[in-house]
This record gives C-alpha cells, sequence and structure tokens, in this order.
C-alpha cells in the first residue's frame, strides 16, 4: 500500500443541506464516454480510429441502514415520487479534501427487511448533467521552491504550477541534497520529513550519465499532497 491511500470510512451524501443518514456505500459517480468511429480509407495500418463522443455522469448507487425518521432518507423516496431534479454531494473524508457535486434524479429506492438483520435500503441516483469534482490541493513549494547542491543547474525555472523539473550536476558529483521551502505544510523529500530551509539528508545518485529521480512532496492538513519530481542528471565521463 502506498502512503498516499486513504481510508473511505467517514465520507457523506447530501441532497441540498440535508445528509442522508448511516450510509454504509455510497458509489460512483461514473464517467463514461460514447466512441465515435472516425475510421476511413485513411485510416493507419487498417486500424479503427475513434473519437470521444458525449459523456455520460453515470449513476450513484447507496446503501445504507434503513432510518424511517431521517429526513434524508424520506427525501429519497419524495423525489422519486416527483421525479425531481436535485443537488447531491458527496464528501469525502478531511483528510482527502475532496467532494463531487452533481444534479441527479433517483431512479430506484428498496427497502430490505430481513428477520436476522438490521432493515436496510438501496438507492441509486441518475446524474444529469456534468458532476463536478472540487479539490482543496496544499499551497505547495514556495520561493526559492527548492536548492539542490553541488551547483546543480535546474530547469525549468521554478514556478508554482511546474512539478517536474531537470537538475543537471557534474560527472564528479555522486550525491546532492535537497533544501526545500514551504510557507505550510510537511515536506518530505524521498519520503523522508524535511523542515522548510534545511537540507536533506545526502541523496545518492547514479553512474555518471544516469538519471536518478528525487520526489519531493508538500501536504498541509486536510489538503491533498502536491508532488514534485525533480530528475538529478548526472553527466556522462
Amino acid at each position: 500500500m502506498t502512503t498516499e491511500a486513504k481510508s473511505a470510512f467517514g465520507t457523506t451524501l447530501k441532497k441540498g443541506a440535508v445528509a442522508i443518514a448511516e450510509l454504509t456505500n455510497i458509489g460512483g459517480p461514473s464517467l463514461s464516454a460514447a466512441t465515435i468511429d472516425a475510421t476511413s480509407h485513411d485510416s493507419a495500418d487498417g486500424y479503427r480510429e475513434f473519437l470521444q463522443g458525449l459523456r455520460d455522469g453515470g449513476e450513484i448507487g447507496i446503501e445504507g441502514n434503513f432510518i424511517p425518521g431521517n429526513a434524508g432518507q424520506v427525501a429519497l423516496v419524495t423525489d422519486f415520487n416527483d421525479g425531481s431534479l436535485d443537488e447531491y454531494t458527496i464528501t469525502l473524508p478531511v483528510a482527502m479534501a475532496t467532494t463531487w457535486t452533481c444534479n441527479a434524479i433517483v431512479t430506484a429506492f428498496e427497502c430490505r427487511e430481513p428477520y436476522d438483520a438490521q432493515a436496510s435500503f438501496t438507492a441509486t441516483l441518475k446524474v444529469s448533467g456534468k458532476p463536478t469534482l472540487g479539490v482543496t490541493a496544499s499551497t505547495g513549494l514556495t520561493t526559492p521552491f527548492f536548492v539542490i547542491s553541488e551547483s546543480a543547474v535546474v530547469t525549468p525555472d521554478e514556478a508554482g504550477d511546474v512539478y517536474l523539473y531537470v537538475a543537471t550536476v557534474l560527472t564528479g558529483v555522486t550525491s546532492v541534497t535537497v533544501t526545500p521551502t514551504a510557507a505550510a505544510g510537511v515536506i518530505k523529500v524521498n519520503g523522508n520529513i524535511v523542515a522548510t530551509g534545511e537540507a536533506s539528508s545526502a541523496i545518492t545518485l547514479g553512474a555518471a550519465g544516469s538519471n536518478t529521480e528525487i520526489t519531493i512532496t508538500v501536504q498541509e492538513t486536510n489538503k491533498t499532497i502536491k508532488t514534485y519530481t525533480v530528475w538529478v542528471a548526472r553527466a556522462a565521463a
């Protein structure tokens, strides 16, 4: 498992401002697109060619404990009977800082009352239009972003929307350190925590003429991680 994996426990679904209580599973949206056959007699190597057609937001399938007095669950039944289109929001746990917002209609609602288990229900929401993915990202690195030791030449110039860099060092350089700068959050260099403005431990480079990958991450509390990749190119002998 990667260190960036997150538990989905605590995810919520709301219809407008009303929470749908005691859900045990929330699935979707499930994005898909139709295809348009663009094949012609000129198609290379005799292979079919395609364009993306109309997109579909799919469905949101939910399961939960049936609570007759819960306003959110009652609203699902009401919306099914009315055929109304309403806004729904899926909010993932705070550590993921992510939401899905969409308009949807209720196309199915089923209760289950087993004699030896909790009463439960399932429902299906059909998404209408485009679902919106909302992500709150960490601020990331700030000026001067990072410094590679041993007089490395970094390209391109550091910028807030650039996440891939190349740092060139001389043949005789066998290791480097990275000094990152961030105004907030936890900084890691190759998975090890480094304080802002402080140098990392030495990172051993590959043989002359090779490239060595260095990863810098920044994550603020309750925000998604930002990742920067620096390839250190050691000049050939």
